[in-house]
């Protein structure tokens, strides 16, 4: 069986079973965090069909993704988590999926869900299945081990990698993913962070455009604001693709959970990362 390792294990977040339990914790009962441990919901009404979470080290970011996951806790357990997230590495496909084999953290491993992962190959004329975009990019596995500390390893992951994110890229994507999860009980992320390193006062402005249109579900709203103030989003693309799947899924809101930035973090507020977390519910 194919695995990819983590790249970022031991730097970004503990490389230990027991050092990532407790950071991992920690970032749920952290000031900025939702400010304790959630339990799963069993029977939960599973009405989260997208998120939008950070992905800095745990340190600068790890409260601010609690809170999506402590929201996605409380309503229950997906059967499938779609992991979108954008490509900083450059390598391999401008989109780019893998389709067979498992994701190891050290919580452990989890399959990747090949059937629903070729069905979106089949539905889309642009995604490619390709492993070497995943091996060394860090966004979509610093959403892993949240999502098995809540469920272990019971649940199948999809990832999918962005180079390419304009705007017709990702409703592509998005109508593909709707298509392929109709009838399941799964969840899409979409792995962003928002400005990058500038003042907080600027990110801050920047960034309430961005998340007005994610809260308004309106991705062209989305793309045009990215493009217009120059917002250094890393994921708009992911993000774009996770809301045109999650209107064609049934969704009819999206809650802003938190926006925080490193220098909430840091005390140094004179050149930040902007942080949010959003839930989007049917």
């Amino acid at each position: 069986m194919k695995v990819r390792y983590p790249a970022v294990a031991g730097s970004w977040y503990s490389g230990t079973l027991k050092g990532l339990r407790a950071q991992i914790e920690e970032c749920f009962t952290h000031k900025l965090g939702p400010g304790k441990i959630p339990k799963v919901t069993g029977d939960g009404p599973r009405k989260i069909v997208g998120l939008l979470c950070p992905h800095a080290g745990y340190m600068y970011s790890g409260p601010v993704a609690a809170h999506s996951y402590y929201n996605l806790a409380l309503d229950g357990k997906p059967e499938i988590v779609i992991l979108l997230g954008p490509n900083h590495r450059g390598y391999g496909s401008a989109l780019a999926i893998m389709n067979e084999g498992a994701w190891r953290t050290p919580l452990g491993d989890v399959e990747i869900d090949t059937e629903t992962a070729n069905q979106i190959v089949r539905g889309s004329r642009i995604i490619d299945i390709d492993e070497s975009a995943h091996g060394p990019e860090h966004s979509l596995e610093m959403q892993l081990p949240f999502l098995q500390h809540l469920y272990d390893q019971t649940f199948r992951l999809v990832p999918i990698c962005f180079l390419m994110q304009d705007l017709e890229t990702g409703r592509e994507v998005g109508q593909a993913l709707a298509k392929a999860l109709s009838g399941k009980n799964a969840v899409v992320i979409a792995s962003t962070d928002m400005t990058h390193y500038e003042p907080q006062k600027t990110a801050e402005v920047k960034d309430k455009k961005a998340l007005n249109a994610v809260l308004k579900l309106d991705e062209g709203q989305l793309y045009s604001v990215v493009e217009s103030y120059g917002i250094s989003m890393c994921g708009y693309g992911p993000t774009i693709a996770m809301i045109t799947a999650a209107k064609a899924m049934g969704a009819k809101e999206a809650q802003l959970l938190c926006y925080k930035t490193s220098g909430d973090v840091t005390g140094d507020y004179s050149a930040v990362v902007g942080y949010a977390s959003v839930s989007v519910i049917k």
